[in-house]
C-alpha cells in the first residue's frame, strides 16, 4: 500500500464513509471532520486520502476560493446555504448580515 497521501476525487459517500478514485480505488473509508462538525462531501470533489497503520482515512476535500478575508470561517452546503463569520463581529447567514 502507498505511505504517502494522495488526491482523488470522490466517487461515492454515504454514512460518514467515502470513495475516492485516485491512481486506484479507495473504497468506502473513514471520513475525518473536526469535532462537532459532520459533513458529507459530494461526488466529484477533490479529497485527500491519507494512509494509516490500519487502513486508510480521508483526510477531507480541498477548499475552493470563497472570497473569505484571512482569520474568517465559512460552512457551506452543496445546495447554497451558507454561515460565514466575518472578522468585525458580524454572521452572514445566506448572505443576509446579523
Amino acid at each position: 500500500s502507498n505511505k504517502n497521501a494522495v488526491k482523488g476525487n470522490v466517487s461515492s459517500s454515504k454514512n460518514n464513509r467515502v470513495s475516492v478514485e485516485s491512481s486506484c480505488e479507495h473504497k468506502q473509508i473513514k471520513n475525518c471532520t473536526p469535532y462537532g462538525i459532520v459533513s458529507v462531501p459530494p461526488v466529484g470533489e477533490n479529497a485527500v486520502v491519507l494512509p494509516l497503520e490500519d487502513g486508510e482515512l480521508n483526510l477531507g476535500v480541498i477548499a475552493k476560493s470563497h472570497n473569505l478575508s484571512e482569520g474568517e470561517v465559512m460552512l457551506f452546503s452543496k445546495g447554497g446555504a451558507s454561515i460565514v463569520l466575518k472578522n468585525n463581529g458580524k454572521v452572514l447567514i445566506n448572505g443576509k448580515e446579523f
